[in-house]
């Protein structure tokens, strides 16, 4: 069985490297079901435990800053005991639940620990060394799988036997404390956001997506569309530049300005789409996305930049904090890129309003890239599977991997192309029609409602306190959902963003969560 136990450790290692190969849900147990069956040699029973487990896990989704418990180690280890002990299904949902809850903890810490690689990052950064940037990427990103590999390999020696007793140990409310505890870490991802784009002039659109959300119970991408007209209409009201006297509407360029000098070829602007895929390869809970913006850039910077100072210049500005959907990424990425290639030919460009459009535009891209995908196309794509999966049919698998891929990777590789020619547009006229404060503000504005809403709609943090008799007193939490609904996430939030603002480092004020959710959880005052 030693073969056996390495090949399924492969499996494991494969889910877990599906953020070198851009979260085209690889991971799911619809898909690593089957393989673990066919090293079994019982794929059909594979299929129909993959199937099952993904319909119990449909919502168990990585959304914006929401951690969620781990299905890839869980479902493998649940689907390999289950089908060596020959008890199906339902011994496959009893070890997975707990094993994904439990692997969630080991990867949240891996996320802890990458934020010390920061330093590193930065420290090349400052030598122009944009080589070690994308090897040290590489190198953290492998971490998780080889982690998970090795967990999942030990888990399979010790037998399942062995792996119910160890959990059977874990009182029930430990487990409910680290469940409340991990509620309460997006907070920090919102508070870190509004740290970077929050000031009195937009503040007043955090509330309303707040209020959107909380009172209306609106889904995220209606409040993106709402986001989107409101960002319209305002940014109309932007007076224009002054063009040198030239009051008759005429926009004609000079042939200079019509074709400023193209350093990126297609081949470059694709590239950018490939290495897009591995954004994610070294997530860490600290800057988030960083590295990975940083990996999928540089070849465009390689091209556009021949002095270190330069490259350093551009290295430090792109490992700064970022955090948006996966889908939508390349959209950002291809208009950064146009604006650095911009910034290259003009030695008056505004390097910061390279900054201020990646952090506008990223709100507003998770929530509607992640609702649409998430909310709409793998739920599809899961339903369909999942209902061919439990009979045994190798083509639910293969249909779900279909039917959210092809429109995944189709849209993914041209909003590359559409990034980098709409920035290009928009830059050509940067000083005679103020594109960029427009475009700087609208971002802004969306940016700071979909913010806003979700406290209200990714925090699920309660509290089970009352006033009076246990039984007839009146629930703290249903007085508090009449007066201000969902004011506990909101409050934490805030409480993370002063101190945020007082310089607190992130990884105090994520210890600090942690502690705050699971004695909170112990003292029955938030749930």
């Amino acid at each position: 069985m030693t073969i056996t136990y390495i090949l399924i450790a492969l499996i494991a290692m494969f889910g877990h490297s599906e953020d070198f190969l851009g979260t085209t849900l690889l991971s799911r147990p619809l898909v690593l079901g089957p393989l673990v069956g066919l090293v079994l040699g019982d794929i059909t029973q594979g299929i129909i435990i993959g199937g099952t487990l993904e319909l119990i896990f449909m919502g168990n989704i990585k959304v914006g800053a929401a951690i969620p418990p781990d299905v890839i180690t869980g479902g493998v280890l649940g689907a390999a005991f289950a089908i060596i002990s020959g008890k199906g299904p339902a011994i496959a949902l009893a070890i997975a639940v707990p094993v994904s809850i439990l692997a969630e903890m080991v990867i949240s810490g891996l996320f802890v620990f990458r934020s010390v690689l920061n330093k590193k990052f930065a420290q090349y950064a400052d030598d122009g060394d944009y080589k070690k940037i994308q090897y040290l990427h590489v190198l953290s990103g492998l971490l998780k799988p080889l982690l998970m590999g090795v967990i999942v390999w030990l888990a399979l020696q010790l037998g399942a036997a062995a792996m119910k007793s160890f959990l059977d140990m874990v009182p029930a409310w430990v487990q409910s404390g680290l469940q409340v505890a991990g509620n309460m870490l997006p907070a920090l991802g919102f508070a870190l956001l509004m740290n970077l784009m929050l000031n009195k002039n937009v503040a007043p659109y955090f509330f309303l997506g707040f209020i959107l959300a909380a009172y209306l119970k609106l889904p995220v991408i209606a409040i993106g569309g709402i986001g989107v007209i409101i960002a319209l209409i305002v940014t109309q009201n932007t007076p224009k530049a002054s063009t040198d006297d030239d009051d008759d509407g005429d926009t004609e360029e000079s042939p200079a300005e019509e074709k400023p000098q193209q350093k990126l070829s297609k081949g470059d602007i694709r590239g950018l789409f490939f290495r897009s895929l591995a954004l994610e390869a070294n997530f860490n809970f600290e800057t988030w996305q960083n590295t990975g913006f940083a990996f999928a850039i540089i070849p465009a910077l390689k091209r556009l930049y021949k002095t270190k100072e330069q490259m350093a210049l551009a290295l430090k500005r792109h490992l700064q904090f970022f955090n948006t959907s996966p889908y939508g990424s390349t959209l950002i990425i291809g208009i950064t890129a146009a604006m650095e290639e911009q910034n290259s030919n003009d030695p008056d460009f505004d390097e910061e309003s390279i900054n201020s459009v990646k952090l506008g535009l990223m709100g507003p891209l998770a929530g509607v890239f992640d609702s649409l995908f998430w909310g709409t196309f793998k739920v599809i794509a899961a339903g369909v599977g999942a209902s061919l999966a439990i009979k045994g049919n190798i083509l639910g698998p293969v249909l779900f991997l279909l039917i959210f891929n092809v429109p995944h990777l189709l849209l993914r590789y041209q909003l590359t192309f559409i990034g980098y020619n709409a920035g290009t547009r928009f830059l050509q006229n940067l000083a005679k029609n103020n594109v960029m404060d427009k475009l700087t503000k609208g971002a802004a504005i969306l940016g700071l409602m979909v913010v806003g809403a979700m406290p209200a709609t990714l925090m699920a943090i309660t509290t089970p306190l009352s006033i009076g008799a246990a039984k007839s007193g009146a629930s703290v939490q249903g007085i508090l959902d009449q007066v201000i609904p969902s004011v506990i996430p909101l409050g934490i939030t805030f409480l993370v963003y002063y101190f945020v603002k007082k310089s607190v480092k992130t990884t105090w004020l994520l210890l600090g969560l942690l502690v705050l959710g699971f004695v909170g959880s112990m003292l029955h005052v938030l749930a």
